[in-house]
């Protein structure tokens, strides 16, 4: 199989119902953006440190890879669409009463904690339902998965610097206002998507029987289990303490809203990959997804020289596109490689996976800081990002999985 790039008719991508789906992702998109920088800075703010920090975040992700199962046998069980139209109703209560807390003085830790759990438990119940809506709506998989992330990598773009400058001369709550009415415009489109029809889950087996099928589907697959595997130690070592100990590193030495600017940068990066992914379709779409992947060690790397601030936002325009580049290419093979009535448990399956190791990491960001040093920590994470694509390119499985075709 060779290496093609293929020129595809407009409505093998712009139909209404993709329209719809693209006008979703990209509103709620540009509210979560800005959240994790606005949570960050807030936290800090209010005087709870790294390990506030940390603990926060790890609130809204530990339960959603503890949930997200659940939400792929739910998303099976009651179709995608109403899962994720009731999980972005809740997150639009959930960020209203942030914002009060912010704008109304200084919240509590425990009560930032507890919304995010929420938060993540309406994620958990949301993100399975994204893979399953692709192909139902568009033709070409790849083309339609990195147009998304393209606009999604815009919203990553402008999200983070317009939070910065928001915390800057605002205040941290007006940025979970507008995250709060992104996820109601969200859950409006998605409530008027038109699908076509897929097999469903009987309703007479029991959860557990769902949850097995599923399992059985993601195990006989080497390829999955294994980035799987390789993405659990990027959540503990790279992706878990890089946020927390790259806002504090950052926004200290350069200040908030250059913080901002920086992570801005990463969105850039991110369309870059995008767009790349929307033209390039490479015969072995994960080997050639690990290689860019490499471009993510420039971001611990940068953080950890203090390189001037430039040089770091460069870095992170690089990491940025590594890092689109292989998730287009990730999202495609799973949504093409496997079965439409498995497709939302088993992407359950590789979601928990590719997320359980994340909180570890981010509520030991903290205390491996303030044992080593948030550098020597992200140089850990330097290392580790290298060799685990090393790992990915290693394992004949990944390696050499075939693209499917473009059309499921």
């Amino acid at each position: 199989m060779t290496q093609v790039v293929q020129e595809v008719a407009p409505r093998a991508v712009w139909t209404r119902d993709f329209g719809l789906f693209f006008t979703a992702r990209s509103v709620s998109t540009l509210g979560t953006a800005m959240v994790p920088v606005a949570m960050s800075l807030g936290v800090l703010q209010a005087g709870y440190g790294i390990s506030g920090v940390g603990y926060t975040l790890a609130s809204s992700t530990l339960p959603m890879a503890l949930l997200v199962l659940f939400g792929g046998v739910f998303a099976d069980r009651f179709t995608p669409r109403r899962m994720m139209v009731g999980a972005d109703s809740v997150r639009l209560v959930t960020q209203s009463v942030t914002a009060v807390l912010f704008l109304g003085g200084t919240p509590q830790l425990w009560q930032l904690m507890v919304i995010s759990a929420v938060n993540g438990t309406a994620a958990a119940m949301f993100q399975p339902g994204l893979a399953s809506l692709i192909p139902r709506i568009a033709s070409d998989v790849q083309r339609a998965v990195a147009t998304q992330r393209t606009s999604e990598s815009l919203m990553l773009l402008v999200g983070p610097s317009i939070a910065g400058v928001l915390v800057a001369f605002a205040d941290v709550g007006v940025v979970f206002l507008v995250d709060a009415a992104g996820f109601g415009v969200s859950a409006l489109c998605l409530a008027l998507l038109r699908l076509r029809d897929v097999p469903r889950v009987g309703t007479e087996a029991t959860v557990w029987v769902n949850l097995r099928e599923g399992w059985q589907e993601f195990r006989s697959r080497t390829w999955m289990w294994g980035v799987i595997l390789v993405w659990s130690a990027m959540g503990i070592a790279v992706f878990g303490p890089v946020l927390p100990l790259g806002a504090t590193l950052v926004s200290a030495a350069y200040g908030a809203t250059s913080y901002g600017l920086v992570t801005s940068a990463f969105g850039a990066g991110t369309i870059a990959g995008g767009l790349v992914a929307m033209r390039v379709k490479p015969s072995r779409p994960l080997a050639a997804g690990a290689a860019a992947m490499f471009l993510f060690a420039l971001e611990p790397l940068s953080i950890t020289l203090g390189l001037p601030l430039p040089v770091m936002a460069a870095c992170h325009l690089a990491a940025g596109a590594g890092s689109a580049f292989w998730g287009v290419m990730w999202m495609t093979s799973v949504q093409t490689q496997v079965p439409p009535d498995a497709l939302n448990r088993v992407h359950a399956y590789e979601v928990a996976g590719s997320i359980m190791a994340i909180p570890i990491g981010q509520a030991l960001a903290g205390p491996a800081a303030a044992l080593l040093g948030p550098r020597e920590v992200l140089a850990v994470s330097t290392v580790v990002a290298v060799s685990s694509c090393v790992c990915l390119i290693a394992v004949p499985s990944i390696r050499g999985l075939r693209r499917a075709s473009a059309t499921p």
